[in-house]
């Protein structure tokens, strides 16, 4: 197989990983995560469910849409070891990403049969949620990664080690604030206000609940976080830099201040479902802009 055609199929397995994990989203926001019940893999003890309510109809989907993206990793993990010349590279960052993506399958099951979905309120779901959004921006590297040692690239001659070192925090940071934010969405779901200022009062009340002192926690962290990616960036664009990395740190700058718009604006919007949906993503799309900067650069 050729390197083209597989980098073509590499985008589309990261293209589906990411309607997977939007989905995934939606399932959570919609309140759907026990429609099939506490049974995994089958949905309510069936196969295909019977008279399905809309809830069961969208949990059926995620699972559905996950199963085949674990056919589409482990497609792409065969196709990479008949790479015509060898890439050991390719070949380790697709089995990372065989990896990952069972794990997150054993992830996902452990919500359903320990009931950590729907309305459940325990600090154990945060463990979860918190375990689940980490695996999902590993496997989300490990596929990104794929495709980029699949791209053949000129030396990019050297820079300086502390921007490297920098960006890896930044790597770091990205995921605390994912986390956060993961935890934080569940608070959105699960204590729903009318207003800003009903939020507000619920926010710093002295007895919220962990999901609920969590959406003050997160912009301030999402803002410190952002504030030393766009450091880190800005160096990259506007210092000596190594070729072909301008471009790069500048498309994460601007998706990181897209990040930090959009979660203004799903704060002052009450965090509508569909704006929690286009976080999501924009969080995702921020996620792989660094993962390629870092490989670039290092």
């Amino acid at each position: 197989m050729s390197l083209a055609a597989f980098r073509r199929f590499n985008l589309l397995t990261l293209a589906f990983v990411l309607f997977v994990i939007l989905w995934g989203a939606y399932v959570r926001a919609s309140g759907s995560g026990a429609g099939c019940g506490s049974h995994w893999p089958l949905c309510n003890a069936q196969v295909i469910p019977r008279a399905p309510s809309t809830a069961t109809v969208i949990e059926f989907t995620h699972r559905a849409t996950s199963g085949i993206c674990l056919l589409l990793i482990l497609a792409q993990l065969a196709l990479a070891f008949r790479l015509q010349p060898r890439q050991p590279n390719v070949r380790r960052a697709a089995v990372a990403s065989a990896i990952f993506i069972f794990s997150e399958a054993l992830i996902g099951a452990g919500l359903v049969l320990f009931e950590k979905v729907a309305h459940d309120k325990s600090i154990a779901r945060a463990a979860w949620t918190a375990s689940h959004l980490s695996n999902t921006f590993a496997l989300i590297a490990a596929v990104v990664l794929t495709g980029w040692f699949a791209t053949p690239r000129p030396p990019s001659g050297e820079t300086r080690p502390g921007l490297y070192r920098a960006l890896l925090v930044g790597l770091g940071a990205t995921v605390l604030v994912g986390v956060s934010g993961s935890i934080a969405a569940l608070g959105d779901t699960l204590f729903p206000v009318r207003s800003f200022a009903e939020g507000w009062q619920q926010d710093l009340s002295p007895t919220a609940h962990l999901f609920v002192r969590l959406r003050v926690w997160h912009p301030l962290l999402a803002v410190t976080a952002g504030a030393g990616l766009l450091a880190v960036t800005g160096a990259l664009v506007l210092g000596d830099r190594p070729r072909g990395v301008r471009a790069p740190a500048t498309l994460a700058a601007a998706l990181v201040l897209a990040q930090l718009a959009a979660g203004l604006i799903n704060l002052a919007l009450l965090a509508p479902i569909p704006m929690q949906v286009v976080h999501l993503l924009l969080a995702d799309l921020v996620w792989i802009a660094l993962v390629r900067l870092a490989a670039g650069l290092r």
